[in-house]
């Protein structure tokens, strides 16, 4: 299983919080990428709920991995 930030993005919009079921019927219903499917189901499942995509991949970056200051903008 490998995530990148191209993948990762066809899961932003995913509606939070979702199992692995149903984080696999919105990718396969919003046309990603096998790849996005595949990690899905390579995930092990105990039947938890997910809340966000960080708890999937770990090392997804956040606001604060970025190093600008919003107020300048």
């Amino acid at each position: 299983m490998y995530w990148t930030l191209e993948l990762a993005s066809y899961l932003s919009d995913a509606p939070w919080p979702a199992t692995k079921d149903e984080l696999i019927d919105y990718a396969i219903r919003t046309g990603a990428p096998l790849e996005v499917v595949e990690n899905l189901q390579a995930i092990e499942d105990e039947g938890e709920s997910y809340d966000s995509i960080e708890e999937i991949w770990p090392d997804y970056p956040s606001d604060e991995d970025y190093l600008w200051n919003e107020d300048e903008y």
